[in-house]
C-alpha cells in the first residue's frame, strides 16, 4: 500500500564533510533519516531526504540558509524478490504515470521503494487498486 511522504531536497556542498556535518546535526537535533539520495554534479550535490520529521528538519535547514524544496513523494513497503519494481513500473505505466526517479532499499525481510511519479494523486488510485 503506497503512502505519500514529505521529501526535503537540497545543494549541499561537494566537499569532504559537507554530508558528515548534515547528517551530524539532525543527529545532534534528533532527526532520523529514513531515506537518502545523492546524486553528484561538479560542485553540488543533489541530496534527498525522507526524515521521521521533515517540518523540524526543514527548518533546521532553512535556519542554516540551505534552501530545501519539499516534494510528496510515495514510499511503497514491499517484499525482497524477483519483479517487486517490474510490477510497480508495469502497473503506473498502464496507467499512464511516469516514474521520475526512484530509490529505496531492501533487507531480508523486505525494503522500501520511494517514488516521485508525474501524477501522485493517479498513482496511489492505480497502486491501491492492484
Amino acid at each position: 500500500m503506497p503512502i505519500v511522504v514529505k521529501q526535503l531536497s537540497i545543494f549541499l556542498e561537494n566537499t569532504p564533510g559537507a554530508l558528515a556535518r548534515l547528517c551530524q546535526t539532525f543527529s545532534d537535533e534528533k532527526v532520523n533519516i529514513e531515506g537518502l539520495s545523492v546524486s553528484d554534479t561538479v560542485d553540488h550535490a543533489v541530496v534527498r531526504l525522507i526524515t521521521n520529521d521533515p517540518v523540524k528538519a526543514r527548518t533546521l535547514l532553512e535556519d542554516a540558509g540551505v534552501l530545501v524544496v519539499e516534494t510528496d513523494v510515495l514510499s511503497l513497503a514491499l517484499p525482497d524478490k524477483p519483479g517487486q519494481l517490474a510490477k510497480i513500473a508495469m502497473t503506473l505505466s498502464k496507467g499512464k504515470v511516469n516514474i521520475e526517479y526512484a530509490y529505496g532499499t531492501t533487507e531480508a525481510d523486505g525494503g522500501t521503494l520511494i517514488l516521485r511519479v508525474s501524477d501522485i494523486k493517479k498513482a496511489v488510485k492505480i497502486l491501491k487498486l492492484k
